[in-house]
């Protein structure tokens, strides 16, 4: 049957195809993992569709559940209550009083950014051979050319440099109540500023852009992709077609809502379909997270939690998270609830990557988790410091306890226990706009630190282990745990940097740099020559009658002079 120099030939050349598969197993399955970590921006906890069922929400998001389902859920996960700090200690794996960003967000026309000092979780896998790629919101400075995301480890990056944009029209004004300056936010590491996609969505358009980037990427190396969206981060705006299945909320912000998250989850599917297209997933790593809790007063929600988005309640703070992948050798679904923080995945990835650190790598706060992960292995983590804010405003006089001041706002956690200090934020517990269960009445609560603004009561104790949702003030039943936990914030406090919080700068002004927000500081014509090469915006039909695009028309033009 095999007879003949033909048939021979066939099976040498069959022989040879089987060796070359084999031989590009064995490589496949030595190289480093593929890392894939989106972040959602403004995510509640009762946001994803595995919480939403069990606490009134009517929140969709099928592929994350089933994502989640399939992998570690993290159910004791700790971010920071603002976008900024939160992106800077995921890519530091430093707390932020040691990175100077102790306070607020960093704003479009503030002259500063995450201290040069610390070496980027991009910077290490970069010199350990992975392909890094950035799509989406960067927000962690950009008045010099320096601070911008290829210059921080990113070979590629395609996105936007400040806290938030329209999402159809890159368009951003900040600040919100005296001098304005307004300009367009889209920027690409090969071109420069560009609106080339003008019209199009912003979640669409980063899924669309991740899926370029994997397209290009060299299958033999392994791939770092940093998808940091937008969503669901005001404005809140999303395309009718995400909104059909949520008509039954009344509340419009919240309606609109569901449908960003909604939107949010088919593009993360599509991300995934596009992995398993390019035969990574496989060998990828996937973290999903939110950046901070969810912002009340725009759709989001934290119930049960008490507390949203800037606030050092459990609502702030507790994160809604997850890993998925097949390096995570999970045979069976598995709920994690030992405790983590969102500066513990720098180590964490540097750990499942195999990859060694770069010399002069600063100290860092975080914990390497892999296995707490991966084997379910008790947490080496048993406190984190959620903050301490010199510059938040207080309530009250200077009052030293333990010598540290506990006027300022400031958070620890510790073991089983809680302490906020100061002026915590917004303290109420809001219910699901959508929420049809007359009988709930918590969401009216108030504490007095909120009916009465005056209250000198600076220092709050939670037994948070045995009360997660905050409802129960113990700091005169256990003053020594109050003194232990105060004397800890003294220790942290005498090593925090001072914190770095200027002024806007008018220089920063769009109108100076051709309508597009950008660099502003140490930036000459030469290095706008060399680096920046603007691509001209071109009109798309849903936006071809506004006079927004012949405005942004003349603005690309002037650059491009």
């Amino acid at each position: 049957m095999f007879s003949g120099p033909k048939h021979l030939n066939a099976l040498r050349l069959l022989a040879f195809v089987f060796w070359v598969s084999l031989a590009y197993g064995k490589k496949q399955r030595g190289q480093r993992p593929h890392v894939v970590f989106v972040l959602a921006d403004d995510f509640g906890f009762n946001d994803i569709g595995y919480h939403a069922r069990g606490h009134y929400s009517d929140m969709y998001t099928p592929f994350l559940d089933s994502l989640a389902a399939k992998g570690v859920k993290l159910e004791n996960y700790y971010v920071q209550p603002i976008c900024s700090p939160t992106r800077g200690q995921l890519l530091t794996g430093r707390y932020q009083i040691h990175t100077g960003l102790a306070h607020g967000i960093i704003r479009a026309a503030q002259p500063y950014g995450l201290p040069l000092d610390n070496i980027l979780l991009s910077q290490q896998l970069r010199q350990c051979g992975y392909k890094t790629n950035m799509v989406g919101k960067w927000h962690l400075g950009f008045f010099r050319e320096e601070y911008l995301p290829w210059n921080r480890g990113f070979q590629n990056f395609f996105g936007f440099l400040n806290g938030g944009v329209n999402h159809f029209t890159r368009y951003h004004c900040e600040p919100k109540k005296t001098r304005r300056f307004c300009g367009y936010d889209m920027i690409d590491s090969r071109y420069g500023p560009t609106n080339a996609t003008y019209g199009e969505y912003s979640t669409n358009l980063f899924i669309r852009k991740s899926k370029e980037m994997i397209d290009k990427h060299n299958k033999q190396k392994p791939m770092f992709l940093y998808l940091s969206l937008q969503a669901v981060h005001g404005p809140l705006q999303v395309p009718n077609q995400y909104l059909k299945r949520f008509k039954h909320i009344r509340d419009k912000n919240r309606r609109i809502y569901a449908g960003m998250v909604y939107a949010m989850d088919r593009g993360i599917r599509q991300l995934v379909k596009h992995l398993k297209r390019a035969r990574m997933w496989k060998n990828t790593i996937f973290i999903f997270s939110t950046d901070n809790g969810g912002q009340t007063t725009r759709g989001g929600n934290n119930w049960p939690l008490r507390g949203k988005k800037g606030t050092l309640w459990e609502g702030g703070i507790r994160g809604v998270g997850f890993v998925h992948g097949k390096p995570l050798q999970v045979t069976t679904p598995r709920v994690n609830k030992e405790l983590l923080h969102v500066s513990d995945w720098y180590p964490t990835i540097m750990s499942a990557t195999h990859c060694p650190y770069v010399v002069g790598t600063p100290p860092i706060d975080g914990y390497d988790q892999w296995e707490t992960l991966k084997s379910n292995k008790t947490s080496k983590r048993t406190e984190i410091l959620h903050n301490i804010d010199p510059l938040h405003k207080k309530l009250t006089e200077s009052e030293y306890r333990e010598g540290f001041d506990v006027s300022v706002r400031a958070a620890i956690r510790s073991g089983d226990w809680k302490l906020l200090t100061g002026y915590a934020g917004m303290n109420e517990w809001v219910v699901p706009p959508e929420c049809t269960h007359g009988n709930i009445s918590i969401g009216q609560i108030r504490d007095d630190f909120h009916v009465y603004p005056n209250s000198t009561k600076n220092v709050r104790l939670f037994k948070i282990t045995e009360d997660p949702h905050e409802e129960r003030e113990v700091s005169d039943q256990y003053p020594e745990v109050v003194n232990l936990l105060l004397a800890r914030l003294k220790e942290y406090n005498t090593s925090s940097l001072p914190v770095d919080y200027p002024h806007n700068d008018k220089k920063a002004d769009p109108k100076r740099h051709g309508g597009f927000w950008l660099p502003w500081r140490g930036v000459g014509r030469k290095y706008k020559r060399k680096n920046f090469r603007p691509r001209r915006t071109r009109k798309p039909k849903f936006f071809r009658r506004k006079m927004k695009f012949k405005k942004l028309q003349k603005l690309n033009q002037v650059w491009l002079q």
